[in-house]
């Protein structure tokens, strides 16, 4: 495609957006369907933090298998092959919920299957993203998805909610039926989803290696992957299982805890939609900064410890995620060659997600032994080393955009 071509005027760019919108929002319904299900027929929220940590834990231990195979094999039937694996693991979630034989065992088990086939699913479609755009495209298709992804955090959650009110396995239901359609249009794509390139023979710990070793080449990107990762601790979306639980216990309904998230996804929305723009007039490192910062003003929740202060406390930060996500996405891409595209993803992903399933396993423990603003004070604290960190750090201060 020519440069200068308007990114929606990009047909293979378009499909495989509405494939990833498809396939996102259905994990999105069950992401609160999933912990409302499982305080449904046990009523405890540490088995609550069990199955959030298990769809977390299955990410991070198959981020780096994920990156070879994107490297390695054709991204798109790799795609295909995910698809059809998480689909057939959440029609055995809806099966047994309409039989009435669910048990909390299966449900563990059906998170991990499916997040472990999102792992690989999600490094190939972002090898597959740079491959069916042009350079010049690369920032606004990072725009994009951060609209995509906003889009769907502010649709999905309440939906979810609304629908898990009228029966329980209605938001599995839906999200098997979105794998489906996802499905269709990966076949519909025309471009390859990545450059020629020459079977590499060598072992794979080898290959696992290379990864590691350009990503830690790159003092920027290493620090940053470091930072971030701590920070998925602390992050919105691992409070979002706090505001859940402690929604539930001061009285909100399914739905109002939807609404709640529906108000997180819209400021998410928000932040997506500005996100071009604050990273033409910002630097790299502000942008950076700033987000770190926002990750403590969770702490006003100690001041008046309500649902809806915590969830007050964590709009700043999920107003900024947008930028700080465009602006990383479209520089890793820019750095990275494309034959180490999946595992440099990989790697990062997977130093990303070492500690995120830490947090609503803590949250859930936290939450099941000492009271909500001691927790909360916890995450806090954590927040605050962070920004104080990145603040001080001399490799934020290397890249200016």
């Amino acid at each position: 495609m020519p440069a200068g071509v308007p990114l929606y005027r990009n047909r293979d760019f378009m499909l495989l957006q509405t494939g990833q919108l498809l396939s996102d929002i259905g994990r999105e319904l069950t992401l609160l369907a999933y912990p409302l299900l499982v305080l449904a027929i046990t009523g405890s929220p540490a088995k609550a933090g069990i199955v959030g940590f298990t769809r977390l834990a299955a990410a991070t231990l198959c981020a780096l298998p994920a990156g070879l195979a994107a490297d390695r094999w054709n991204r798109k039937r790799l795609m295909i092959v995910t698809n059809v694996i998480r689909m057939l693991s959440i029609t055995s979630l809806v099966v047994a919920l309409a039989l009435d034989d669910l048990t909390f065992a299966q449900l563990p088990i059906v998170a991990f299957i499916e997040s472990t086939a999102s792992a690989f699913y999600s490094v190939a479609s972002s090898g597959a993203l740079r491959s069916v755009v042009t350079e010049d495209q690369l920032g606004s298709a990072a725009g994009a998805e951060q609209a995509r992804i906003a889009a769907v955090r502010l649709a999905g959650p309440p939906l979810g909610g609304a629908l898990f009110g009228i029966a329980r396995l209605l938001p599995f239901l839906v999200d098997a039926v979105s794998y489906v359609l996802s499905f269709v249009t990966l076949f519909l794509i025309r471009k390859p989803f990545q450059e020629q390139r020459e079977r590499d023979r060598s072992p794979i710990r080898t290959q696992i290696a290379e990864g590691f070793r350009f990503l830690w080449s790159q003092p920027f990107l290493r620090t940053t992957a470091l930072i971030f990762s701590l920070g998925n601790l602390v992050s919105p979306a691992s409070l979002l299982l706090a505001m859940i639980i402690i929604g539930k216990r001061q009285g909100l309904s399914s739905g109002e805890i939807g609404a709640l998230n529906a108000v997180f996804g819209g400021t998410l929305l928000a932040g997506a939609l500005v996100a071009g723009y604050v990273n033409r007039r910002l630097s790299m490192r502000a942008i950076l900064v700033c987000e770190l910062w926002a990750s403590c003003t969770c702490a006003v929740f100690l001041i008046h410890p309500s649902v809806y202060v915590l969830l007050a406390g964590t709009l700043p930060q999920s107003f900024v995620i947008p930028s700080t996500d465009t602006a990383l996405t479209a520089y890793r891409f820019r750095v990275t060659p494309d034959r180490l595209l999946g595992r440099v993803i990989a790697v990062t992903r997977n130093i990303g997600l070492a500690i995120a399933p830490l947090g609503p396993l803590g949250i859930g423990l936290l939450l099941a032994t000492v009271s909500a603003r001691e927790t909360v004070a916890i995450f806090a604290a954590v927040a605050l080393v962070l920004a104080v960190w990145g603040t001080l750090s001399p490799s934020l201060r290397v890249i200016t955009r």
